[in-house]
């Protein structure tokens, strides 16, 4: 359990200290907890758990083979605005709570709120550590954009391919082409990748 709580803390970004915060406790009983000299309870277990993003047996020292996906990535989409097609690519943060992941749009990247972008989060599910399905939603105020995701995940979760199903921001039900890797420049490639194998069959 130490070197659980330490090594995702730090995978995390997160210092003992915010840690602490965010769980209710002394940044003192962190540090005790990752030296080993202290065993937290089971609230404050599932309370670490949770802000780690992990499970109460992962983080118990339960070998999990499931790939993590937490972390800064930039999604890249195939989509339309008035009828022309429209490739757009931004800032997404996944946090991942055992097979649970939360996808949150940190800007609308390089499309305009004028040319049809806007902010999104949604949920995913991990299956098999293969396919990602779920859903999004606009979180602008006045865009009625929402629709499901599918991706394949590479088997090492360096990234993900696949589409999106929804209804667009000017109303018709749509589908596109959409990808996420860890730089813009990877996104972005793979998402051509898509588009011109996908033309070919």
């Amino acid at each position: 359990m130490p070197e659980v709580i330490k090594t995702r803390r730090a995978a995390l970004g997160l210092s003992q200290a915010d840690l602490a915060a965010q769980v209710g406790l002394d940044k003192r009983q962190i540090r005790r907890y990752e030296a080993g000299d202290a065993q937290p309870t089971l609230s404050a277990g599932r309370q670490i758990a949770q802000a780690l993003g992990i499970t109460l047996d992962e983080l118990a020292g339960a070998h999990s083979r499931r790939v993590g996906l937490s972390g800064a990535w930039f999604a890249a989409w195939e989509t339309w605005k008035d009828g022309e097609p429209v490739f757009t690519a931004q800032p997404v943060a996944l946090r991942q709570r055992g097979d649970l992941i939360q996808v949150q749009a940190e800007n609308r990247g390089n499309v305009t709120v004028a040319e049809g972008g806007y902010l999104w989060r949604g949920e995913l599910r991990l299956w098999d550590n293969e396919v990602l399905m779920g859903w999004y939603a606009a979180e602008d105020e006045g865009v009625r954009s929402l629709g499901t995701l599918f991706f394949r995940v590479h088997m090492h979760g360096q990234h993900m391919a696949g589409r999106w199903v929804g209804q667009s921001h000017d109303g018709p039900l749509l589908t596109g082409a959409a990808s996420i890797a860890k730089s813009e420049d990877a996104a972005t490639s793979q998402l051509r990748d898509l588009i011109e194998g996908s033309s070919t069959r």
